[in-house]
């Protein structure tokens, strides 16, 4: 099977197409190396999916109708995993203009894609900042999320409702993942972990957000990669008890779905921030600072759906994760402890 990824030089889009490429899948990979994080790491990644001989990987912003228009002639994927897009909650209040082009447009140009080449099954990432204002834990995709609390939320939950179009117009398979903040080896570097590790080992300080009084739904990579492994396999068929009396957002009468990937066990900011310091053998300085634009002070996964239909729940603990990742940090970066 053929499967384009985008963002395949991501921190998501990487791992989970070494996955693939390990089990025998072709992949075209598709990506910007834009310098919103530092591009060593995202041309480290390629390096390793160059390897593979079923790789390709192409250069292109999403944003460019005609060569996305090429990509998806020239290869013709049967499923697409689509995960590019400008990522950060707090860059998004600073730069919304980029966000509109990359997430919204980038992504009307992947559904006409996968419209106009008969795609199987469309999978993309969505977001756990799609539940804005909503306090009703745990996070449930059955949940409204008409309240985004940033722009960011706000082009995810677009991304949703264009997919549902799609699938409902052109009978286009979509599956939605609503990830839940995302860490491990190989990482975002403008993340919490990357930015603690690296901040505390300089013997400088470390932001804390709303003075630590956070929890968050942090997800190691190979959960995440294990849903999307399951994910890219299944594709949705309408839902028989789906009804317009009471709609269930996360399915339809189309093929559509959405699901949470999250570890459905929240950890305080604090805990975090000492699994670190622990790892390290350093403790952290800490500037607490008030609550951020945009922000939430709590995420909460609830991954009842994906259990009932992949047979799968996410397995690490912060733990192992954080151990794993620092253990990959020191490696890189040929850190001395």
């Amino acid at each position: 099977m053929k499967i384009l990824v985008t963002g395949v030089a991501g921190f998501i889009g990487f791992q989970i197409a070494r996955r693939l490429l390990e089990a025998g899948f072709e992949i075209i990979g598709v990506d910007n190396i834009n310098d919103y994080y530092d591009v060593n790491i995202k041309n480290d990644r390629l390096k390793i999916l160059r390897v593979y001989d079923r790789f390709a990987f192409h250069k292109k912003n999403l944003e460019a109708k005609e060569d996305i228009d090429q990509i998806f002639k020239e290869n013709s994927p049967q499923r697409v995993i689509h995960l590019a897009a400008q990522a950060g909650v707090r860059y998004s209040i600073e730069n919304p203009e980029v966000y509109v082009q990359s997430n919204i447009v980038g992504t009307f140009n992947i559904l006409e894609g996968c419209r106009h080449n008969k795609v199987e099954h469309l999978v993309y990432a969505s977001t756990s900042s799609a539940y804005g204002l909503n306090t009703n834990y745990p996070f449930s995709v059955r949940d409204n999320v008409s309240h985004p609390v940033s722009f960011y939320g706000a082009t995810k939950i677009a991304n949703e409702l264009m997919a549902h179009s799609y699938s409902h117009l052109y009978g286009l398979p979509t599956t939605g993942l609503r990830f839940f903040t995302v860490y491990g080896p190989w990482g975002r570097p403008d993340m919490a972990l990357f930015l603690f590790t690296k901040a505390i080992l300089a013997s400088e300080p470390i932001n804390v957000y709303n003075r630590g009084d956070m929890e968050r739904d942090f997800t190691y990579i190979d959960d995440i990669v294990e849903g999307l492994f399951r994910i890219i396999k299944k594709t949705p068929k309408s839902d028989p008890e789906w009804s317009g009396l009471t709609p269930n957002p996360a399915s339809s009468s189309a093929p559509y779905r959405l699901y949470n990937i999250g570890s459905n066990a929240p950890i305080k900011l604090m805990d975090y921030i000492h699994e670190i310091e622990k790892n390290l053998g350093i403790k952290a300085i800490l500037n607490l600072m008030p609550m951020q634009d945009g922000d939430v002070r709590k995420s909460h996964a609830n991954v009842d759906d994906l259990i009932r239909d992949l047979d799968y729940s996410p397995k690490w603990n912060i733990q192992d994760g954080v151990k794993n990742f620092i253990q990959w940090y020191v490696d890189y970066y040929n850190v001395s402890l």
